[in-house]
């Protein structure tokens, strides 16, 4: 008696499967968009990657290679896609407004001042506090992703918590 093993919503979305793609953006769409909005510092570009990341997701899953965990896969598509949207917002000249400016609502409404500070850091900076600090990324990974060597990962790293420490010794 063969024993069937049912695909995973990996497989299904890679199928094509639009129930398996929601499937999969309920599981992992809050992180991911956690992720994009400690990267871009945007809600609105957050949405825009989160929404990017799902809608190409069944044709970057036909290069997916199952090596891993397919939540840090994502989570590195997502970064990339994030560092991505900041370069282009950057060639364009876009002006960010801050979410108060803007009269909504931040993420979240007892945001800390550590995360404050760390939205404030230029975004060289902030991509790498956000990629070593919170998503756990090792220097190699974070210079794999931005484009540069894991000694300037490292250098980024310490530039940004020095700045971090005047900016909140400064505040308290």
């Amino acid at each position: 008696m063969a024993i069937r093993v049912e695909p995973s919503p990996v497989e299904e979305a890679r199928a094509g499967s639009s129930a398996a793609l929601g499937e999969l953006y309920s599981q992992y769409g809050p992180a991911l968009f956690r992720l994009a909005y400690r990267l871009t510092a945007s809600k609105e570009d957050a949405e825009d990657v989160v929404h990017d990341v799902f809608v190409g997701l069944p044709e970057a899953l036909q290069g997916y290679e199952e090596r891993g965990r397919h939540d840090a896969w994502l989570r590195r598509l997502t970064a990339r896609m994030s560092l991505m949207r900041l370069r282009s917002n950057r060639r364009r000249g876009d002006v960010r407004l801050e979410d108060d400016q803007l009269g909504t609502e931040p993420v979240r409404d007892d945001r800390s001042d550590v995360e404050r500070a760390v939205n404030t850091l230029p975004e060289p900076l902030r991509s790498v506090v956000v990629l070593k600090e919170i998503e756990g990324y090792s220097h190699a990974e974070i210079g794999a992703l931005l484009g540069i060597s894991a000694v300037a990962s490292r250098v980024r790293l310490m530039r940004a918590m020095s700045r971090l420490r005047r900016t909140l010794g400064g505040s308290r």
